[in-house]
């Protein structure tokens, strides 16, 4: 059984390797997501708020589904070019994708986050920017590829976030998680959950 973490696609692409987002980053945001939204339809129900507790089910249902859909992204590099892509079942208003073909490559430009990091963004021929998806398994060998392709040098390319700083999140989730419990707990003994 291999060990490596890129999934080959079949026959006819032989040569494509697929590199989806992190299981880490993916656990950790949906954890997160769960963590933050879970306490308010018990809140709102304990406290009697404007908003019934089944809207705020449906919402955080929605909701959910839409981030397990935008973590859903995968980049598939092939041959002729490079593309980010979803599932059939994601909506193409919600989450588009793009493809770009190596031979319209003309660089890739680095961009410096609102919070400081580094981000980069292929450039076409046609002057559009394309973002470079910094979250998947396989990164390095991901921009190896690119480099392969394109002879842009990727040597300084590294992932916007490191894996420890998602595992310190999913370790802050975990305890969010308690509080959570703390406070369904509280609103169920104050009696006024049915």
């Amino acid at each position: 059984m291999s060990t490596n973490p890129v999934n080959q696609l079949p026959s006819e692409t032989e040569s494509a390797s697929v590199f989806p987002i992190s299981p880490l980053i993916r656990i950790t945001l949906l954890c997160l997501y769960v963590a933050l939204t879970l306490p308010l339809p018990f809140l709102a129900q304990a406290t009697a708020a404007p908003v019934p507790s089944a809207i705020l089910w449906l919402g955080i249902g929605i909701g959910l589904v839409a981030l397990y859909a935008a973590l859903c992204e995968r980049v598939i590099l092939d041959r002729q070019q490079i593309q980010v892509n979803y599932p059939r079942w994601v909506p193409r208003f919600f989450r588009k994708g793009w493809s770009l073909p190596w031979t319209d490559v003309k660089d890739l430009k680095m961009r410096t986050t609102g919070q400081g990091g580094l981000v980069y963004y292929f450039l076409s021929k046609t002057g559009q920017a394309y973002l470079l998806p910094m979250r998947v398994v396989g990164f390095a060998q991901m921009v190896r590829q690119v480099q392969a392709k394109t002879g842009i040098d990727t040597t300084d390319i590294r992932p916007l976030s490191q894996p420890w700083m998602y595992l310190i999140l999913l370790g802050f989730t975990l305890l969010l998680f308690l509080v959570d419990a703390w406070t369904i707990l509280t609103a169920m003994s104050m009696g006024k959950l049915t």
